[in-house]
């Protein structure tokens, strides 16, 4: 038990950090004092605004677009169907659908508006957090934990893990780049992202520990 013990530990002390800079950023931007941070960061990003720069970023913030994910993790699911990892295949089905859920009750709940400078592209919706960012952080770290489950080369794991984290982080500043989202929403959908991503994690792993306590019994 001592290292199951741990390992929940670990979790839920990440967990309370997530969770408490989230409510830092919360409280921070409805009283607005992180107008700085967010004006700051979407000039400096924006100063980068190009037409075929416009066309790249374009073609980045797709892969964080709800239309993908649904796409993305049918597929990704049916794959594990195949190969007969039915547990891994409702964690990526929960995880992505329940949290896409929970990004449109967040918006609807503190129904932030849209940033208004120099937007490249219309979006609807209110703001805060990012769907795109908070989407991306569930379904790429999740499709890391998958991987992870089938790449056995420790090398090979890390790429992957450092490939999907720039791809997130990428996808995240694409949203500031076209004018769609503060900074803060985009930190935001990353920390959201991250917490409801550990909290499936965590349900996976006990799931399985109380499988193989039941084997072995």
């Amino acid at each position: 038990m001592k290292k199951p013990t741990a390992y929940f530990t670990t979790s839920f002390t990440i967990l309370f950090l997530f969770t408490t800079l989230f409510f830092y950023i919360l409280n921070d931007y409805t009283r607005n004092d992180l107008a700085w941070f967010d004006e700051r960061l979407i000039t400096a990003v924006q100063s980068y605004v190009s037409p075929s720069l416009t066309s790249i970023v374009n073609v980045i913030t797709f892969f964080g677009s709800v239309k993908w994910f649904v796409l993305a993790a049918i597929f990704v699911c049916l794959l594990l169907i195949i190969a007969k990892k039915y547990s891994l295949a409702i964690f990526v089905a929960l995880s992505s659908g329940l949290g896409g859920l929970i990004n449109w009750l967040l918006k609807w709940l503190f129904k932030r508006e849209r940033p208004d400078i120099l937007p490249l592209i219309e979006e609807t919706g209110f703001s805060f957090p990012s769907g795109h960012s908070m989407g991306s952080f569930i379904f790429y770290g999740a499709l890391a934990f998958v991987l992870i489950h089938f790449v056995k080369n420790m090398l090979l794991r890390c790429i992957i893990c450092l490939l999907l984290g720039l791809t997130i982080l990428t996808i995240g500043v694409s949203r500031i780049y076209l004018g769609v989202h503060y900074p803060s929403d985009v930190l935001a959908g990353f920390l959201v992202g991250a917490i409801w991503l550990i909290l499936n994690i965590m349900v996976y792993h006990y799931y399985e520990y109380k499988l193989k306590r039941r084997e072995v019994s």
